[in-house]
């Protein structure tokens, strides 16, 4: 984690604009003489703005968190008001998880209203909140958002590129053949047993356990994927109560310390959520843990609870994978895969077009948008080089997929770095290599690809750095089709 790539800081700079934006909600509902419950709700919506809001654009951004509270207010209100009656009250939440899970179709600014949805449930769960208080939370979520934006649009705007959400479009179907659907009622399955036995557990924080189900279900788009994130929030959660032990009890929630804990671990979830999915569970677990002692509830009792509650919605999570409608992970892979490639060719095609001498070509957001996939890759990839994982030939088949599309990418980024030099020259053997790396895509994306690369004589010897990537490139697409086109569970046979 502490050794993983950041490009342009770019982790960095979000995490530290994050800690700004939350500090500020939560200065200004004080400073507004807001209740405790309030300051918090303040805070939790303004990492959820930052946290969630992903659309491609700054344009989308602003109107999906305007959106927010749209979502929001109304199940403030529902939660709130169900509050002391149980069965409704968990119908109701069930209801929620259903449209947060389902709107995901609609890609990231579904996904952010649905998430937003659900914690709003989930928040007034957490904080015993009643319809007295609406008017308290509602003007929280809204000096929330207006903070949050005004970091992210205003004071310390960041162009930052995001991996995509959504299920990918290789997988097509309405109805339950859709991805989305099928993790919707997956979803609810997996909450409705996790509530049931979480309230067993325990009347006042059987939420944990449905909580547990929820975030677990976010960005996976497979069985596969699903268990391994289970897995490391489960593992996340009993080091972060360890941390919470020696750290967090000791201040009695004691003000001072406790924010500054906090902000520590606002830092952290930010920084290592893209990196590690176990690390961010510690991170939040630390912040839950912080936040109880501000209330005054925080023991190791308490923590016991929470473990066992974790580790409940874990287990609903699984059965629910592989019992209800599963998404197989080798057709998510393929997906994810595909996608991949088309975007290596794309990159290659700008890089070449820019070497060619055209002014207007710029590969610069192809690859960006190939780190972001190759980074949906190998999510989509851990259950299978997953060390507990007793699949000796799907194992050796993802790692070695894994590094060649790496060395894809490797070759991307230098070709692109050479298109980038004004003194780089045309040569028109770069159009024969980049007419064979196309042809080589073809043949791994379609069935009947085969189209013949063109041959032109060389022009000039400026770009024989250049031609070396696309060289290595070609190579490297060629070994991806043994296993790209073999069986899954076959044994591999490298070329």
């Amino acid at each position: 984690m502490f050794v993983a790539p950041d490009p342009g800081r770019l982790r960095l700079k979000n995490s530290l604009r994050a800690v700004i934006g939350i500090a500020l909600a939560v200065a200004a509902a004080e400073l507004c003489g807001f209740s405790l419950a309030a300051s918090i709700t303040a805070g939790l919506t303004a990492l959820l703005a930052l946290f969630t809001v992903a659309d491609a654009t700054v344009r989308a951004q602003r109107i999906t968190t305007a959106l927010l509270p749209v979502a929001g207010f109304p199940v403030l209100a529902l939660a709130t008001t169900l509050h002391g009656v149980t069965l409704v009250r968990d119908a109701a939440f069930l209801a929620v998880v259903f449209c947060g899970v389902y709107a995901r179709r609609w890609g990231p600014r579904g996904h952010a209203l649905g998430i937003f949805a659900f914690m709003s449930f989930f928040v007034t769960q957490f904080l015993h909140a009643v319809p007295a208080q609406l008017p308290e939370l509602y003007a929280s979520v809204g000096l929330a958002l207006l903070a949050a934006g005004a970091v992210r649009f205003l004071i310390w705007p960041i162009e930052r590129r995001t991996p995509p959400v959504a299920p990918p479009p290789g997988l097509p179907g309405t109805g339950l053949a859709r991805p989305t659907t099928r993790q919707a009622f997956q979803a609810t399955a997996a909450c409705l047993v996790a509530l049931s036995i979480g309230q067993v557990l325990s009347e006042d924080r059987w939420y944990w356990a449905v909580g547990t189900v929820w975030w677990i279900f976010v960005n996976t788009s497979s069985r596969g994927e699903t268990l391994v994130r289970g897995f490391r929030r489960v593992l996340g959660t009993v080091v972060g109560i360890a941390v919470v032990l020696v750290a967090g009890i000791p201040l009695h929630g004691a003000p001072l310390p406790t924010a500054a804990l906090v902000a520590v671990a606002v830092f952290g979830i930010f920084y290592t959520a893209a990196v590690s999915y176990s690390w961010m569970m510690l991170a939040v677990t630390v912040m839950a843990g912080l936040l109880y002692g501000l209330l005054g509830v925080l023991d190791t009792g308490l923590l016991v609870l929470r473990l066992a509650e974790t580790g409940v919605g874990a287990v609903c999570a699984a059965l629910a994978v592989l019992l209800v409608l599963p998404v197989t992970t080798h057709a998510t892979n393929d997906a994810w895969i595909q996608r991949v490639l088309r975007c290596v060719h794309a990159a290659t095609a700008e890089a070449a077009a820019r070497l060619a001498g055209d002014p207007e070509a710029d590969p610069a957001p192809q690859a960006a948008d190939l780190d972001a996939l190759l980074g949906r890759v190998r999510m989509s990839l851990a259950p299978l080089v997953h060390p507990l994982s007793p699949f000796r030939a799907r194992k050796a088949r993802a790692r070695h997929v894994i590094g060649l599309l790496d060395d894809c990418a490797r070759e991307v980024r230098g070709l692109i770095t050479i298109a980038a030099d004004p003194a780089a020259s045309h040569d028109a053997r770069l159009a024969a290599a980049c007419w064979r790396v196309e042809a080589a895509v073809e043949a791994l994306t379609t069935p009947n690809g085969t189209r013949e690369p063109a041959v032109c004589a060389p022009h000039s010897a400026g770009a024989e750095r250049a031609l070396a990537h696309l060289h290595d490139l070609e190579r490297a697409l060629a070994e991806l089709a043994a296993p790209l086109a073999g069986s899954p569970r076959a044994p591999l046979v490298r070329s």
